[in-house]
């Protein structure tokens, strides 16, 4: 359902909460609350998946029990998320994260599911925001053939357990990040079974982006 103007009002809130993993799945309860009243189901998941990475985000860099804010509005179409911490020094960055590593890529998941992102710095605070469309989103492509059936396979396969469910508003971004976060583990496993039988990984990298230039039309 995308943004209407005839839709029950959708006024701003804001809830003070202390950053603790605990507090993470009583706030994403609450979005899904908040934007069932808006009727805005079709971004629940992805707002969720927002909370938490913002949430995690002031955990691991400003501190455990860093008391914080949600504040939550909308902002014509776009729906609105803001977190804010009293450290106006942890800026959050968008990390190159290497094979294997278990954290740093929480604002690139943000980036890969909103229509955007920032970081404003206040006199006392840092407000950390992503906004998500309510409008339609085009129709996924459906490509066929048998490589794209089998990659659907193992990605269904290693798909992480935070990972939600693709809907419908923003569904392709949404499917697109959690794949890709789930390709990154299936070449990551691969690469340390080959290093754990004496193959060489990034000869092995090199080969297998050859053979993908070789039958698709991605230039060499």
């Amino acid at each position: 359902m995308g943004y209407n103007e005839a839709s029950p009002a959708r006024q701003s809130w804001d809830l003070p909460f202390t950053a603790d993993p605990e507090e993470v799945a009583a706030l994403r309860r609450l979005m899904r609350l908040h934007l069932g009243l808006w009727g805005l189901e079709d971004v629940v998941e992805a707002a969720q998946l927002c909370v938490s990475e913002l949430v995690t985000n002031v955990i691991t860099h400003v501190g455990l029990g860093t008391l914080a804010t949600l504040a939550v509005s909308m902002n014509g179409s776009y729906v609105r998320i803001e977190v804010h911490d009293p450290d106006t020094r942890a800026l959050p960055t968008l990390l190159e994260v290497g094979f294997g590593s278990e954290s740093g890529r929480g604002m690139r998941l943000v980036e890969s599911i909103a229509a955007r992102w920032g970081v404003e710095l206040q006199a006392d605070r840092k407000v950390t925001w992503c906004e998500l469309s309510t409008e339609p989103a085009s129709p996924c492509s459906a490509n066929d053939g048998p490589r794209l059936s089998r990659a659907e396979g193992l990605l269904d396969l290693y798909k992480a357990e935070h990972s939600p469910r693709a809907v419908s508003a923003e569904g392709c971004r949404l499917k697109l990040a959690c794949a890709e976060e789930a390709a990154i583990n299936i070449i990551a496993d691969l690469l340390h079974w080959l290093h754990a039988h004496g193959s060489n990984a990034d000869d092995v990298l090199d080969r297998a982006q050859v053979h993908f230039e070789a039958v698709t039309d991605v230039p060499a």
